[in-house]
């Protein structure tokens, strides 16, 4: 199987409010593609040489520019960042939260088959354009909105907190409803804690400790969604990454023309896609009969591994989608760190802590960029970030957040309510 390399990228400072600055959707697009080609070495002259060869194609994740930005077609707005993109081909592509990791999935779909050579991915959105309470109702739609998000206010913290109530009830009666929820807690601090070392997460600067992160339904921490408080919330975000892909053949042309090394490039080893049921109450159907919460998510997770001929023993780091702490929570299993209904352990145990030394236990840390809660979650983009996350994770160029000796990381995407799941697994290249 051919693998599909990944040449680097980059992301926005995801702190940014760029309406507040003045800007729109469109100057975020200019600094991503400019900021990503940069950091890859590609100039807009490789970009029309490519397209002359019919070698490359552009792909954009989105989740819904239309409603906080009143514009669609976003597969052809690189245009309008550079003359350099007229005749390339692109198209926008959407599935909620994991827009990001579809436009992926696309575009290393075409580089396999050997449509394309070349790839650039971009994920992007702008969500403060709208009042919160607007954002969270344009959300709904993520969901089945007639059901589940009409006339409800913020009903995504709703649906993730019946996540957390359903946690506690399959698992409350051997661990009892306090234990749960301060794991749900220490969840939020790790993710806090994690981002303060990454200089593009929107909370680098903010506080939470456990001890904050546990006072849920107070002044400081108020309830938004059953048992869940604004601790075990995902922020919203205005951001953009980008990653180019290539094959392996252009990789090598590119390191020789440019004189960069393979080493600092990655492949991308394994994938998965599986499509939940779309209503939250038809999940959880599904899953009685079931081990775990979240059997789809799980399945996708096998998949990667399957494809990239590796399990969890191999897995040295993973970017998840903490979209809120109940989702985390839930995601631990399905990466088999442990058995469902365990997930405690590897909490407790500091398994999935960027710090500390697991009591002696392998450790595998979860979101050392600070993930959903901690970087940011601009939707659209999330996807994207977390894939060049992993590639910074195994090319040891994460900085003050790098997991030391990183040679293979799985990404989880998830859209609505972990109705579309998507993983990647993202390793060294092996020389």
């Amino acid at each position: 199987m051919k693998q599909v390399y990944i040449l680097g990228g980059a992301q926005t400072d995801f702190a940014r409010n760029w309406t507040k600055e003045g800007k729109t959707f469109m100057s975020m697009f200019r600094e991503i593609v400019e900021d990503g080609l940069a950091a890859v070495g590609m100039d807009y002259d490789e970009i029309v040489r490519l397209n002359k060869e019919n070698r490359i194609a552009v792909f954009v994740g989105n989740f819904d520019m239309e409603q906080y930005a009143n514009q669609g077609h976003l597969g052809a707005f690189l245009t309008e960042v550079h003359p350099a993109f007229y005749g390339v081909p692109g198209a926008r592509y959407e599935a909620a939260c994991a827009s990001g990791s579809v436009a992926i999935d696309a575009a290393h779909t075409h580089i396999r088959a050997g449509d394309y050579d070349v790839a650039i991915v971009v994920g992007i959105e702008i969500m403060k354009t709208v009042s919160s309470a607007v954002g969270g109702d344009f959300l709904g739609t993520a969901a089945y909105y007639e059901k589940e998000a009409k006339g409800i206010k913020f009903p995504f913290p709703k649906l993730f907190g019946k996540l957390a109530d359903e946690i506690v009830n399959r698992y409350g009666p051997k661990l009892g409803e306090q234990r749960i929820m301060e794991d749900l807690a220490e969840i939020s601090r790790i993710n806090y804690g994690n981002a303060k070392r990454n200089p593009l997460a929107q909370t680098r600067t903010w506080y939470m400790s456990k001890e904050q992160a546990c006072s849920r339904g107070t002044s400081t921490n108020a309830l938004v969604g059953g048992r869940l408080a604004i601790s075990d919330c995902s922020q919203v975000t205005d951001g953009a990454a980008l990653l180019v892909l290539a094959s392996p053949e252009y990789a090598k042309e590119f390191s020789k023309k440019t004189g960069r090394p393979l080493s600092k490039m990655a492949v991308i080893k394994g994938w998965g896609h599986r499509v939940a049921p779309l209503t939250f109450q038809a999940k959880m159907e599904e899953s009685k009969n079931s081990p775990y919460l979240l059997p789809w998510t799980r399945q996708a997770v096998l998949d990667a591994y399957r494809r990239a001929k590796l399990d969890i023993d191999q897995i040295d780091v993973i970017e998840t989608h903490d979209c809120f702490t109940s989702s985390e929570y839930a995601s631990i299993s399905a990466f088999g760190l442990t058995e469902a209904g365990e997930e405690y352990q590897a909490i407790e145990d500091g398994i999935i802590d960027f710090e500390g030394n697991a009591n002696g236990k392998r450790k595998v840390p979860i979101n050392p960029s600070g993930g959903l809660i901690g970087a940011g979650h601009p939707v659209g983009a999330s996807g994207v970030r977390m894939v060049l996350d992993i590639y910074k994770q195994v090319t040891d160029q994460a900085g003050d957040y790098q997991v030391p000796g990183a040679k293979n990381g799985l990404t989880l995407n998830i859209g609505g309510s972990a109705t579309t799941n998507m993983t990647f697994v993202v390793g060294k290249i092996e020389e």
